[in-house]
């Protein structure tokens, strides 16, 4: 449910506030400050029935109401003396004067830049499905020519993701090629947020979704980041509907399989920040720098807005332990389709060694290193053309590869190669 008043917009189940089409930082006690009194706009609110929704029935002092009550205020653009939204009522409380609308609707974007006139954003066709678990979710399909699916990664949003700078060139110039499919993951964008199982077979399972409600009897199979264990996975169970498997940034095993105790904590560390301060701009841009340290100030807050529009905090911390998890080592000598793998050289959340393993580890793999510092390549980048030449020309490739590379060997003698591609 979203909550109109003005030029704001309070969207309950995704915890976000909007204010002239802009995200608004706001503490958790001052968010659900702020919808108990919107809810509750038709009387009003006592300090009790606040102490009680808010604070659990815990006593907090005058003061502490009061500041939380103006961090409100100042949220949604009001202030004590105009108290054109929340005004007090002496000796009783406050209530929300403001005229309130509901309704259901995707959630709020924070207004794109002005993009330049090469930027052009092909129409896309958004539906959903569901899983066997009951979860629904979004699925996009956009441009023509051969189908290119891309395994979820670390929270998308299949609606912002054309308005951010860090993935618009991407989609861009895959859509201008192929028929890219893309889907929201349980848990975060257009899918549903509130999910049981969030895990890897969960993220297994979303993708084999979306494939057998699209029809898709055989396609080429991009995995970006915590993407690439999910598509390896696919592909091994699925290995006559995958022509061609592309693994970028990706690992074979998550952080805390992988990680000694300093690295855990670290990642444990991060987590923490994620959880509480997640309406801090400030905070997050310590978990956007690793992923795209040489990132523009535009895109740093592109990444911010993103985290923030494409999941809650609970979600995003549950989301990260899921992929710590992950362990598809023994999987990799399985993989019995073409692959190609890009790894930037100074990737700080997946290490360099996580592509070379991938690339050692699978049949007849292909390997690209990148130079770049960043997890996402973006587009400013010398190796941004490395990579997506790279991943053009080996997805528009012919089957005629695909038959030589199945028939070189039999699946059980088969030796392991790597061929590496200097950028």
């Amino acid at each position: 449910m979203r909550f109109l008043f003005g030029d704001c917009a309070l969207d309950a189940d995704r915890r976000e506030l909007c204010r002239g089409g802009m995200p608004v930082a706001v503490e958790p006690q001052v968010f659900d400050l702020l919808l108990y009194v919107v809810r509750h706009c038709d009387r009003v609110v006592s300090k009790d029935d606040l102490l009680a929704a808010v604070w659990n029935g815990r006593i907090v002092s005058e003061s502490t109401l009061a500041n939380r009550i103006n961090a409100a205020r100042r949220a949604v653009g009001d202030d004590g003396e105009q108290q054109k939204f929340i005004r007090t009522i002496s000796r009783r409380g406050v209530r929300f004067v403001g005229e309130v609308r509901e309704e259901l609707a995707e959630p709020q974007m924070p207004a794109a830049p002005t993009k330049p006139a090469s930027m052009a954003i092909p129409a896309q066709e958004v539906t959903f499905c569901r899983t066997a678990d009951g979860v629904n979710i979004a699925v996009a399909a956009a441009g023509e020519g051969p189908p290119l699916v891309r395994a979820c990664n670390r929270l998308n949003h299949i609606a912002y993701e054309w308005q951010s700078p860090v993935w618009s060139p991407l989609l861009a110039r895959l859509t201008a090629q192929f028929r890219l499919i893309r889907y929201d993951e349980r848990g975060s964008g257009l899918s549903d947020w509130d999910v049981a199982d969030i895990s890897f077979e969960g993220f297994v399972r979303d993708l084999e979704t979306v494939v057998d409600a699209l029809g898709l009897d055989r396609f080429s199979l991009l995995g970006i980041s915590r993407g690439a264990p999910v598509a390896i996975a696919y592909a091994v169970r699925h290995p006559d509907r995958v022509s061609r498997l592309v693994l970028c940034g990706g690992f074979a095993q998550g952080w805390r399989k992988r990680g000694n105790p300093d690295q855990i904590a670290q990642r444990e560390a991060l987590l923490t920040l994620l959880r509480h301060g997640w309406d801090n701009p400030a905070l997050l841009q310590v978990y956007t720098a690793l992923f795209i340290p040489n990132a523009t100030p535009e895109q740093v807050q592109w990444f911010n807005n993103m985290l923030r529009v494409s999941t809650s905090p609970e979600n995003a911390v549950r989301l990260n332990r899921a992929t710590a998890e992950i362990d598809v080592t023994e999987l990799l000598p399985r993989v019995r389709v073409p692959t190609l793998v890009l790894h930037s050289r100074g990737d700080t959340p997946s290490p360099f060694a996580q592509g070379l393993e991938l690339a050692r580890a699978i049949p007849h793999a292909r390997f690209v290193p990148l130079d770049s510092d960043n997890h996402i390549v973006l587009s400013h980048e010398p190796a941004w053309q490395t990579l997506m030449d790279e991943i053009c020309a080996f997805v528009g490739a012919k089957d005629e590869t695909e038959s030589s590379v199945r028939t070189a060997a039999s699946p059980r003698t088969r030796p392991s190669s790597i061929r590496i591609v200097r950028s």
